[in-house]
């Protein structure tokens, strides 16, 4: 079972560490969006990996299970706010990339709202525990904000 003090990594390093291709690209993610570590970064990577691997997996089972199976992972997609549109197929889900995931980052929300003046201090902001989803304030700048709680952030007043 483990220690609980010590809970399981959330994210897959990658195969190639020295990969300059995929140092630059991260590099840029990491600046564009005001990630603090390599790990956020990755830690996103692995939740859209999963999403897409359950959407391939249902192209293998058969059509009464991959109807309702599609119908769970579409609200899940849709909940999350990855994709808008409304009739979303596998193809959609197949195409999301890391970029879509880091979009509905608290941080980059706070940013986008105008609640700070740059991605940065939208972290600063929201560590400081100056930024709250409702009545509840979050001081997780990588938390997944769902799209019903996107109209609910707000500065909190002490």
């Amino acid at each position: 079972m483990g220690d609980p003090k010590k809970p399981r990594k959330c994210y897959d390093t990658p195969k190639k560490p020295w990969d300059k291709e995929r140092l630059r690209q991260e590099a840029i993610l990491m600046n564009k969006y005001g990630l603090k570590n390599k790990r956020e970064l990755w830690r996103a990577q692995t939740i859209i990996r999963n999403i897409r691997h359950q959407a391939r997996s249902l192209l293998a089972l058969p059509e009464e299970q991959r109807e309702k199976q599609l119908k769970l992972l579409v609200n899940r997609v849709k909940r999350m706010g990855l994709i808008d549109k409304d009739d979303i197929t596998i193809d959609d889900i197949l195409s999301l990339t890391v970029e879509n995931l880091l979009e509905r980052r608290l941080q980059t929300i706070v940013y986008k709202k105008g609640l700070a003046k740059s991605i940065k201090h939208a972290r600063q902001l929201i560590v400081h525990g100056h930024i709250c989803i409702g009545e509840r304030r979050v001081t997780r700048p990588g938390y997944l904000v769902d799209k019903d709680e996107e109209d609910l952030i707000k500065l909190c007043e002490d």
